[in-house]
């Protein structure tokens, strides 16, 4: 018995690792790489393409495996002289396919490029490597498969020995299940985010060039502030050194200004949220910010990041009678905290409902107008600190701008499933309009023509961001967004394909800060337009917010 066993495992070891890939799972591989070219939300450089080839390759290997072993075992696998054939039928064929539509993606990422205002040629050579690339990718993926097929044989097999066949095979393979999640959750994974934030650390801990720590006492960091230099991080130390001058203020404006305020308290601060939001308030009330025209709590990225291009427009409008207020809760890549998003909602919250306490107990006709924003990651913590409800944002508010909204927020997607009839995802009519607005370029403020009452929420959402868009979903539904009528920087020409669109936008993301503003995950000077429609000094017009986005647009 034990020799059977040994050699029966034996020829399972050859079967595994030693046999040829089977036609179906060869066939499967090249008709999923095939469409991986398609085109997707954004153009692709041909790195990814050929990782979302190599992804989806895989994909389709699986299927036509297991629709090949299904053929096998109802007996039904064709004669060796038709297997033949469909090897050469399937060689021929899927390398002119492979050589075909290699070609024909340069023209359709050429395309997409030109839609987006970008340099439509491309090089040549580098996408002749795509399929060199994917076939790489392809291997090792398979390779891993393989053994842990084998590894589940084995496991099988020595169970065997003590207990019947099949509940050998049940429990050999939840431990193998057991050992490859806890492989990939305990060392892969804590391996790359012990990598990355090893990385983000050395990050924080640098400062951009020309950032120089301020004199104002207006700003944190200074040595007036409660905020060390240190303290405030690589983002912090941006954001309080990008800060305009009351002399910038005023040559713009040609009238007198304030220095502004911009409260920055770092991750380094104090070890909780509750202690960072009790500093940043006093940060506030040291600067005087309480006291300004208007109080603007930004809620971070991930890596703590504020978005320069809304932060400065308010601080123009106003002529420096102004308060901006952010707190870092990670210094991580927004990839890596959106796998701990909790992280970002409770400091939203935190800071959010620390401010506002402060807030509420001044006189409302001195205090100052109270405004909340949130870019990306921090659009879902600023949405969070309102437990998602649109009513208690626009009662504890007096506006807000919401930028490039994840499919997690809790607010977007109560306000994108009950939009009113006719409108579409992509740019949704919420109870006609009346505090809710969507807009991708300045003329989409206008939209409903009914009265747009205040307080007023504005989301800045592009419908070829794959932040937004993207979801688990898309593996096996077709999203609304691709619906007619589509978003105008959706490509007509893309086209929803069961576990295969899911991993084109999956890589889209990687891509999504790398093409013009008004297109991806980049917004340019769209929040200047929202600010001027949210929060409009007395006196502002439309003609005023033409002229500071020209000249942001220059001198931002």
């Amino acid at each position: 018995m034990p020799g059977a066993l040994t050699s029966e495992r034996n020829d399972d070891v050859r079967r595994i690792v030693r046999r040829w890939p089977s036609w179906g799972a060869v066939a499967g591989a090249v008709v999923f790489f095939c469409l991986s070219f398609t085109p997707s939300m954004l153009p692709r450089p041909w790195v990814l393409q050929g990782l979302v080839g190599a992804l989806t390759a895989t994909v389709g290997y699986g299927i036509g495996a297991f629709l090949g072993h299904l053929v096998r075992i109802a007996g039904a696998e064709p004669g060796r002289r038709f297997r033949h054939g469909g090897w050469l039928a399937l060689g021929m064929v899927g390398s002119a396919a492979v050589v075909f539509i290699t070609a024909w993606s340069v023209r359709w990422q050429g395309d997409m490029r030109r839609a987006v205002g970008m340099d439509p040629r491309l090089v040549w050579w580098q996408w002749t490597l795509v399929p060199l690339l994917a076939l790489f990718v392809l291997a090792l993926l398979v390779g891993v498969a393989r053994v842990v097929r084998l590894v589940a044989r084995v496991v099988v097999h020595a169970l065997g020995r003590f207990v019947p066949r099949w509940i050998g095979t049940v429990v050999g393979i939840a431990v193998v299940a057991l050992l490859v999640v806890s492989l990939v959750q305990g060392i892969v994974l804590k391996g790359l985010l012990a990598v990355a934030e090893r990385s983000a650390s050395l990050a924080n801990g640098s400062t951009s060039p020309g950032i120089m720590r301020p004199t104002s006492p207006t700003l944190s960091g200074s040595p007036e502030s409660f905020e060390s230099w240190e303290s405030l991080g690589a983002k912090g130390r941006d954001f309080v050194g990008h800060a305009r001058t009351k002399a910038q203020l005023s040559a713009y404006s040609g009238r007198s200004a304030r220095e502004p305020v911009r409260v920055y308290v770092g991750l380094k601060s104090a070890p909780t949220l509750a202690e960072r939001a009790r500093m940043a308030v006093s940060e506030l009330e040291r600067t005087g910010g309480f006291s300004r025209k208007v109080l603007v709590v930004m809620s971070t990225t991930g890596t703590g990041w504020v978005n320069e291009r809304a932060a400065e427009p308010l601080e123009y409008m106003y002529a420096g009678d102004s308060a901006l207020v952010a707190m870092q809760y990670s210094y991580l890549p927004s990839w890596v905290s959106f796998l701990t998003e909790d992280e970002a909602a409770d400091a939203g919250a935190a800071l959010i409902d620390a401010v506002h306490a402060k807030w509420v107990t001044l006189p409302a006709a001195t205090r100052p107008r109270l405004l909340v924003y949130g870019e990306s990651l921090g659009s879902y913590a600023t949405e969070n600190a309102f437990a998602g409800q649109l009513p208690d944002a626009v009662s504890h508010t007096d506006g807000g701008l919401l930028v490039g909204p994840t499919p997690d927020n809790p607010m977007w997607q109560t306000i994108t499933a009950g939009r009113d009839r006719g409108s579409p995802v992509w740019r949704p009519v919420y109870q006609q309009g009346r505090t809710v607005r969507f807009a991708q370029r300045p003329t989409d403020f206008v939209h409903p023509s009914a009265t747009w009452s205040e307080p007023r929420i504005i989301y800045l959402q592009n419908g070829s961001d794959p932040v937004t868009w993207w979801s688990p979903n898309l593996l096996w539904h077709k999203p609304a967004w691709l619906n007619s009528p589509r978003a105008p920087d959706v490509s007509a020409d893309m086209s929803w394909y069961p576990l295969v669109t899911f991993w084109q936008v999956a890589c889209d993301l990687a891509g999504a800060d790398n093409v013009p503003d008004g297109y991806g995950h980049r917004f340019g000077n769209l929040p200047t337009y929202a600010w001027s429609k949210i929060a409009p000094p007395a006196g502002w017009n439309d003609a005023d917010t033409d002229r500071l986005a020209d000249y942001l647009r220059v001198h931002g």
